[in-house]
């Protein structure tokens, strides 16, 4: 892509299960420009999820020559990243199982209806590539990250460089088996992780004790008594404050996510993991049971070796890793 002596932009989008979030930034990264986040919606299919992105990077554009005084010339591209699997070359999102997308070809939906070169990428590679070059990851070889929300996402970056797989679909953690005849997950599968780690999933933990232990924990006050409202949010926001049920539930979900992550230091040995999403608000709370529990599965040389740590980009990460997909993708690296 031709370079000029002007500064160019690129536009990120982080697609969600919740949320959809969207900004601008020059494409030495040096800003974050007219971060703006709506409500997925998913509810309204596909094409009318795909129709409220064009919106927001719309709203992006705008905002941004408002703020910089920049002209819509100076964009350069859009880079989407999305649930998956994926298949990247053709910009389609084969399976969405949290939106219940099948064979969605949004790269080419967004680039005709904004008129910008656009990228797809898997959102959890984003949310990895995002703190590999500007977070809690930056300086690593070899790094894994988890990104948990709606469901649970995971990148890898191997020998410095974003890893796909053979067929786009390498990075699927929240999809690993951790119990054989476990839970039922949205994916078709029994026992995956984002079945017991992800947000939905920690609130139906918190449901399901909270029927059998009614009166022992603040919980139901906090939701005015109606369990529909729980979110993995209040569970955080009771266990820091001292709420016994709640305090047992993030412990858990400790042990989940650190019975996953010690599989993967056994299979890839990163120099740090790193681990993103609403769960990291739990704090020491989670990570200090999490880190116990890899150090219990894990081999010690792989532990030893390791950093575990909170993404430093919340809320971001993946929007700053779809613009650097788009400028590796593009203008050949970040």
């Amino acid at each position: 892509m031709n370079t000029s002596a002007r500064e160019q932009y690129i536009v990120g989008v982080d697609l969600g299960g919740t949320n959809i979030v969207a900004g601008a930034m020059p494409a030495d990264g040096t800003r974050h420009l007219a971060m703006r986040s709506i409500a997925t919606n998913p509810a309204v299919g596909d094409e009318g999820v795909a129709e409220r992105i064009v919106g927001l990077v719309e709203e992006v554009i705008l905002d941004t020559m408002g703020e910089t005084g920049v002209s819509r010339r100076d964009f350069i591209g859009i880079g989407v990243g999305a649930p998956g699997p994926l298949d990247r070359e053709r910009g389609i999102v084969i399976v969405a199982p949290n939106l219940g997308w099948k064979d969605f070809p949004l790269r080419d939906r967004i680039q005709s209806r904004v008129n910008l070169p656009t990228t797809l990428d898997n959102d959890a590679n984003c949310a990895t590539f995002g703190e590999w070059w500007q977070g809690a990851a930056r300086g690593g070889r070899n790094v894994v990250g988890l990104t948990i929300g709606t469901g649970i996402g995971g990148g890898l970056i191997l020998n410095g460089a974003l890893y796909h797989g053979s067929s786009d679909m390498a990075g699927e953690i929240g999809h690993t088996t951790i119990d054989l005849n476990g839970r039922h997950c949205k994916c078709g599968n029994y026992g995956c992780l984002e079945a017991y780690a992800s947000a939905p999933a920690i609130a139906t933990r918190a449901r399901e004790v909270l029927v059998r232990e009614e009166g022992e924990s603040v919980i139901p006050t906090m939701v005015n008594g109606n369990f529909d409202d729980i979110t993995a949010q209040i569970v955080y926001d009771a266990a820091q404050k001292g709420d016994q049920v709640a305090g047992e539930i993030v412990r858990d979900t400790a042990r989940y996510l650190g019975a996953g992550v010690a599989n993967l230091l056994n299979i890839f040995n990163p120099d740090i993991v790193v681990i993103a999403g609403g769960v990291t608000a739990a704090g020491d709370a989670l990570f200090v049971p999490l880190r116990a529990e890899v150090r219990r599965r894990a081999f010690s040389p792989a532990v030893r070796t390791v950093k575990i740590v909170a993404g430093e980009l919340p809320g971001i990460a993946g929007v700053v890793g779809a613009v650097a997909s788009f400028k590796q993708q593009h203008l050949g690296g970040v």
